[in-house]
Formats: structure tokens, sequence, C-alpha cells
């Protein structure tokens, strides 16, 4: 919390701002995060961690490049396996 009014007054933002801002980014980051350790795509895992940006980077993420990789589930996963009597 100190860190919090620190920065805060460091530029000029009121703390319930801040507040609003922390909880933004945070859903936008674990959701991007999640998303891309399910796809499997390490590298935007990567980018999602090192980079800060108000959660604009993991927003285009979601959009633009999470939708492209998805695994199909193939047919013959689904099917019932025949009991050996």
């Amino acid at each position: 919390m100190v860190l919090d009014s620190l920065a805060a007054q460091l530029i000029n933002i009121p703390l319930e701002l801040l507040f609003i801002l922390m909880i933004w980014t945070i859903f936008w980051k674990g959701l991007a995060l999640w998303k891309s350790a399910r796809l499997n795509q390490p590298i935007w895992f990567v980018l999602l961690i090192m980079i800060n940006t108000l959660g604009i980077l993991e927003i285009i993420y979601l959009i633009l490049y999470s939708k492209h990789s998805i695994k199909q589930i193939p047919d013959y996963a689904h099917k019932k396996r025949k009991k050996i009597k």
C-alpha cells in the first residue's frame, strides 16, 4: 500500500484510479497468460509476462492471435470404446 501511494504521488494519479488500473491490468494479463499457456504458445507467454502495457498487448493477443492456434479434438477421441467381453 505504501508503494501504491508513493507511485500515485509521483505521477499525480488518484489512488482509486491507480487501483482500478491495477485490477484492469491483472485481469487482462491473467486471461492472456492462461490462454497462451493452454494453446502452448511459449513466446507469447514470455512476451506477455515481460511487457506491461496496461492490458493493451493482452487484448490484442486475445483478439488477433489466440484464436488461430486452437487445437481441435479429433472425432475419434469422442467415440466410446467397445467393451471386450
